[in-house]
């Protein structure tokens, strides 16, 4: 019986931590969307709920949340996860601290820290500021963010500005000092009625302290990495044994493809590096309602089978702004998620078993498409982004990919791993 329940603001999000908790020995599922009752398998340890709250109005992440908080409750969860973007993303409204704040309430905890860490993608936090790489978070491409623009590299200030509730810091130095003086520190906060806590950490060694130390914690939240050491604090509480076989996955055969959504400066690094079949889809005609994943599937009809190959909707900020500009955000993010979904649909009828995508938001629109309700967590391609097989009777391969994650080679190499 499942033991942590995880509820992830968007779907790659949801897939990088399943995949940390496997790497950990935690038999994981992901589930798309809230599962109904008794559909989650008994020999899971986690179950991880993606949902698509990140950039909704705050009333209906809350809702979504607690309705997600609910169905692992009746799977037997005793402990909670919110995980949310490893750059923070949110608005001065939005979503993080808002749901937080509910959750704390729905469980009657006290407190929860706020670490979105990830030292190996390069996302570390000092004094409370996040770094991305060697740049502060608002000194990157992420200030010009379409949907929640991070202009702010301080978390505390971040998010006291969206709840009423005290915001406080553990500093490096503490979390250096090893889980008990961390425990200690986080414990004082608490009894000075600070119900948030954002954590520093700069390596996964810190990672592993502020797992022991929020081990017993009800309700933790951050981004996949602050659950590198909740494994071996279950662990060491009797709450979990090691499965050595936690991320075998069933063997999939079929032709492989890329469907890319992200704009993020990853995923065009690895679409600029990938050296098969590329066709990149005119984003203008898609909102203008021509039927763009027709002509792309017939492009790929005979390309199939000789390689991966990539479908793109991915451009550069400034070009996405322009189209935004001319039909509405909503309205070009919505044609562009339709005609993903199409791509999807059409790519699996015709025999590709094995696909990879990138973006959240296009993540999203594809499992939707191809009535995926559950995924098995695999074997990790790259920090944060492992392979996962469909629950059902014909299995497919999915990759999930984060649009900030994965090498410049990821396109390519994630194929040599099935």
């Amino acid at each position: 019986m499942a033991i942590l329940g995880i509820i992830a603001d968007d779907f790659t999000g949801a897939t990088d931590i399943a995949g940390m908790l496997v790497k950990g020995g935690m038999r994981t599922i992901q589930t798309i969307g809230v599962p109904p009752a008794g559909t989650i398998p008994a020999d899971v340890d986690a179950v991880v709920v993606a949902l698509k709250t990140r950039s909704i109005p705050a009333k209906e992440a809350i809702a979504q949340s607690l309705e997600a908080l609910k169905a692992l409750q009746a799977a037997g969860c005793v402990r909670f996860f919110f995980k949310y973007c490893s750059t923070f993303d949110s608005t001065a409204q939005g979503n993080i601290g808002p749901v937080g704040d509910a959750l704390l309430d729905a469980l009657g905890a006290r407190q929860a820290i706020y670490c979105p860490a990830f030292p190996e993608n390069g996302r570390t936090i000092f004094f409370g500021h996040l770094f991305v790489g060697d740049l502060l978070l608002s000194d990157t491409h992420m200030r010009h963010h379409p949907l929640n623009p991070m202009t702010d590299a301080s978390l505390v200030r971040v998010l006291a500005r969206q709840t009423k509730h005290k915001v406080g810091l553990v500093a490096l130095k503490q979390v250096q000092a090893g889980s008990a003086t961390l425990r200690a520190a986080l414990d004082k906060l608490a009894g000075d009625g600070v119900r948030h806590v954002v954590v520093d950490a700069v390596a996964d060694t810190d990672l592993g302290i502020i797992g022991e130390a929020i081990g017993d914690d009800t309700l933790v939240t951050g981004g996949s990495g602050v659950a590198l050491g909740l494994p071996a604090a279950y662990r060491r509480r009797g709450l979990l044994d090691h499965k050595p076989n936690a991320a075998s996955l069933p063997k999939v055969g079929g032709a492989a493809a890329v469907l890319a959504g992200s704009c993020s400066a990853a995923t065009l690094g690895q679409i600029a590096a990938f050296k098969g079949a590329h066709m990149a889809l005119d984003t203008d005609a898609i909102c203008r309602g021509e039927d763009v994943a027709a002509t792309a599937l017939e492009w790929a009809k005979d390309k199939l089978g000789n390689g991966p190959i990539l479908l793109s909707a991915s451009d550069r900020p400034e070009s996405v702004k322009v189209l935004q500009a001319k039909y509405g955000v909503e309205k070009s993010s919505q044609a562009i998620e339709k005609t993903m979904a199409a791509l999807a649909r059409g790519l699996v009828a015709a025999g590709v078993g094995r696909l990879v995508v990138a973006g959240g938001e296009t993540s999203g629109a594809v499992v939707g498409a191809l009535d995926v309700t559950a995924l098995r967590i695999g074997p990790e391609i790259d920090p944060g982004v492992p392979w996962t097989a469909s629950v059902g009777d014909k299995p497919m391969l999915l990759a999930l990919k984060s649009g900030n994650f994965g090498a410049p080679d990821f396109f390519t190499k994630a194929f040599t791993l099935t």
